[in-house]
């Protein structure tokens, strides 16, 4: 009794154990703090991997979507038209400049050449080369008959409004006449729909786009004879269809934009 007085009087816990036989028991304090730092790391160790999981699931998940949207991107995506190069369809389809013409007016001269007015208005650059023709009429010519206030026919290779000449001919023969399809003629117009017409005979058969584009005399003779009958435009191209006539192609106008001739370079119709 007086060692047990003893140890309640210095503040200190009897480590022996009160009940008969004096059998001693472990510390409990020391075992619950051990048992709650060990349930508090297992705790933290089981939340930090879920958080991984977590975001794991969600990395991946967004990754899948991201991938999921671009494959459906591109499966809907239409193909750019022309990626291969390609111009349009058929083998009238045009790649560059193409053999043509123009009649008019010589509005004005330079050294390299000489500007055209139609008789719509439209204007052509001509430039003239080495190898250039001139005719006067029918005489041979230089440059120089090309003056101020001539009327001309232009033939050569033509790329929107500009003609790189291999012949000009001064004072064409029929020059000093007005055919009466020349009445027809659409001037262009900024904004203004195109005239939906036909005159005269067009190929039953015939579709816009097909055909080869010829060059040469043939041009040259297809090109003479459509701005004969249907003047004011540039033609920009020929085109031999299946059946042998040819579409000549005018631009700078509103109606016609195909004039067809025969085989034998006669002006059939226009639409």
């Amino acid at each position: 009794m007086i060692e047990a007085k003893g140890a309640v009087m210095n503040g200190q816990e009897s480590a022996e154990d009160p009940r008969p036989g004096g059998e001693q028991t472990p510390p409990r304090k020391k075992t619950r703090k051990r048992a709650l730092i060990a349930a508090a790391v297992v705790a933290a160790a089981a939340i930090g991997g879920a958080g991984y999981a977590a975001t794991a699931s969600s990395s991946t998940s967004a990754t899948a979507s991201a991938a999921a949207a671009s494959s459906a991107s591109s499966a809907s995506a239409p193909a750019q038209a022309g990626s291969g190069g390609e111009s349009g369809s058929g083998s009238n389809a045009r790649s560059g400049p193409a053999e043509g013409g123009t009649t008019g007016t010589v509005t004005a001269v330079s050294g390299s050449g000489f500007t055209v007015t139609t008789a719509t208005g439209q204007t052509a650059t001509v430039t003239g080369t080495s190898t250039t023709s001139y005719l006067n009429g029918t005489t041979p010519a230089s440059s120089s008959a090309v003056t101020v206030g001539q009327p001309v026919l232009v033939l050569g290779t033509v790329n929107s409004t500009a003609i790189t000449a291999s012949q000009v001919v001064v004072q064409p023969p029929g020059s000093g006449s007005t055919p009466s399809t020349a009445s027809q003629v659409v001037p262009f117009q900024q904004g203004a729909q195109s005239a939906a017409k036909q005159s005269g005979q067009v190929p039953a058969d015939y579709t816009e786009g097909s055909g080869t584009i010829v060059s040469g005399s043939t041009a040259d003779k297809a090109t003479e004879a459509a701005l004969a009958a249907y003047p004011g435009a540039v033609v920009d191209r020929v085109v031999q269809l299946s059946d042998g006539e040819y579409e000549v192609h005018y631009i700078g106008v509103n109606w016609p934009h195909h004039v067809f001739v025969t085989a034998d370079f006669t002006v059939a119709g226009a639409d």
